[in-house]
């Protein structure tokens, strides 16, 4: 996938372009059904399959207060992009001189001009435009004049009432119902960080753990005790991860993630590791005394290991 960062970085000679446009925070089973319909489009017309979308969630500039947690960072995000096999992704810097355009200032410096656009597929709450003027009817009137045509794309209803939504991914995670957000998902719930130094508990206990920096991208869990895996240069580790401020000792940093790569003992200080969380054992507790702490964590582990094999 080639990644355009930002209009000028697209080339003149770009090809026509059926194009869908969105936050795709998560690139969630909802984004998933619009890009499957994007590239089978591109595949059928000749094409070029290009997603649009942004540098962060446009409510952190336009309403700051009210801009939930990404799931995703933008890396991440590009990432599972070009997982989905579009051709390409145009990054767009949502700063006050494109949030101030207007919705046909957009489509002729993004769509017509920018990519070619040929086709466009939207959803049908799909707004564009200074303060979200335009509209699905807008864009096919203005579509019309330009050249391209507008295809509405239906929600995805795994329930057949409630669509897929990044605000119901969220919800998910907060209670720690990671296996659910998987399914909606259509991928495991990560983070990725750098393995920093912690207070060397987990070795002391028996348990040394790979700590995350608290500056790792994607959402973090609700506290508890996890199974999943830690992936390191590519291999994936089967792991026993903790989530939160381990109310067992004072002094741990709130949301705390410290993964503990079953049967081995790796040397992971400054590595870039991805932690998925496939399964959530228990909540976190507080233990009175070291040894029923070491009991428990013991119990955890191989209720990890039995859930990973």
């Amino acid at each position: 996938m080639i990644v355009y960062d930002g209009l000028g970085a697209v080339p003149a000679d770009r090809p026509a372009s059926v194009v869908t446009i969105g936050k795709f925070d998560g690139v969630h089973a909802g984004h998933r059904a619009v890009i499957d319909r994007l590239r089978a489009t591109a595949d059928s017309d000749g094409l070029a399959a290009v997603v649009v979308t942004f540098d962060r969630n446009p409510l952190a500039l336009l309403n700051p207060e009210k801009c939930p947690a990404s799931l995703v960072s933008t890396d991440q995000k590009l990432e599972l992009l070009g997982e989905t096999g579009v051709d390409a992704t145009l990054l767009v810097a949502f700063d006050e001189a494109f949030a101030a355009q207007s919705p046909e200032d957009f489509v002729r410096r993004v769509l017509v001009d920018g990519l070619g656009a040929r086709r466009v597929l939207v959803g049908s709450d799909f707004r564009f435009g200074a303060k979200g003027a335009g509209d699905v009817a807008l864009l096919g009137e203005l579509g019309a004049a330009s050249g391209f045509t507008v295809d509405v794309i239906d929600d995805v209803r795994p329930d057949g009432e409630h669509r897929v939504s990044s605000t119901w991914i969220r919800s998910l995670l907060d209670e720690g119902d990671v296996a659910a957000a998987e399914a909606l998902l259509g991928h495991v719930p990560s983070v990725r960080g750098v393995v920093v130094h912690g207070a060397a508990r987990g070795r002391e206990l028996g348990f040394p753990t790979a700590n995350l920096s608290p500056e790792s991208e994607g959402l973090i869990p609700a506290d508890g005790v996890y199974a999943g895996h830690l992936i390191d240069g590519g291999v994936r580790y089967p792991a026993a991860i903790s989530v939160g401020n381990n109310p067992t000792f004072e002094g741990v940093p709130h949301k705390q993630v410290e993964a503990y790569v079953i049967d081995e003992d790796l040397d992971l200080y400054d590595h870039v590791v991805t932690v998925e969380f496939a399964h959530r054992i228990r909540g976190m507790w507080a233990f009175t005394g070291i040894d029923a702490l070491i009991e428990k964590i013991q119990s955890d582990v191989d209720a990890a290991r039995e859930l990973l094999t």
